[in-house]
């Protein structure tokens, strides 16, 4: 039997001398995985909408088992994403988390925009960094977490000085920062983004310019807490954190060579 459904490629395996296996993220079906036969070759129709992120509309075939791919109109190739190492390496983290997240054949269309929407942004020049904080905060709730973010997770009020605490799963203010002493001390600035990432209606995003500080706190932040509440393992994370590691070595280069020491 055909089935045709508009889907985002999310992984991809390698079968035999020719073939792939392409797992994509559908609107209409959620995840699922078909063979596409051939795909390894340069000459094949398939191999251009067999490409990890590339966004078409799929035709296949689905019988008793495992589907067969048999063309697809392409809708982005997101070529920008592919040609750039550090947007190349935040996209695949992102759909490797969303890959985790979702059970297979489990449409859920919030999920679907939300893919799509990340990934255009990024082909379209936004800050890989911050879409991927956009990702990983928007993504909590399908793993069955949410941090308080709206008041003190301990005794619920809504204004003065706050901290974020892993082990209380949200904001402390300055009045209960004592109930943890490994809370994370980070900027108001910080605590706003965090917010901000969760409930934002992305279609509204704008451009968001962020000091590597800020950057540094968000990510520490998003991090430890999805090591602590979610506890899935990602690949692709330690390629980021490679990649963090050497643009802060660049950084520290470029302010040493700017303020030498007199």
């Amino acid at each position: 039997m055909l089935q045709k459904c508009e889907g985002i490629v999310v992984r991809t395996n390698d079968y035999g001398e020719s073939n792939k296996i392409v797992t994509i993220y559908s609107r209409e079906f959620g995840k699922f995985a078909v063979m596409a036969r051939g795909a390894k070759k340069t000459n094949s129709r398939l191999s251009s909408i067999s490409q990890p992120f590339t966004y078409a509309n799929f035709l296949f075939h689905k019988g008793s088992g495992m589907g067969t791919l048999q063309q697809g109109d392409l809708v982005a190739s997101q070529r920008a994403i592919k040609e750039d190492l550090f947007k190349s390496a935040h996209a695949s983290y992102m759909v490797e988390l969303l890959d985790k997240a979702v059970e297979d054949l489990q449409s859920n269309p919030f999920l679907f925009e939300l893919l799509s929407q990340c990934l255009s942004y990024l082909n379209e020049g936004h800050d890989e960094e911050v879409i991927c904080f956009i990702f990983e905060m928007k993504l909590l709730p399908v793993y069955g977490v949410q941090p308080v973010l709206d008041s003190c997770a301990c005794c619920g009020q809504t204004e003065g000085n706050f901290s974020f605490s892993i082990r209380e799963n949200g904001l402390l203010c300055h009045r209960c920062s004592h109930v943890d002493t490994y809370r994370m001390s980070v900027s108001a600035k910080t605590i706003r983004l965090l917010r901000l990432f969760f409930y934002l209606d992305l279609s509204r995003l704008g451009t968001i310019c962020l000091q590597e500080k800020t950057k540094h706190e968000l990510r520490l932040v998003i991090r430890t807490y999805y090591d602590e509440y979610v506890g899935v393992y990602a690949k692709s994370r330690s390629f980021l954190e490679q990649l963090d590691r050497m643009k802060d070595m660049l950084q520290e280069k470029k302010e040493d060579q700017t303020n030498p020491d007199t």
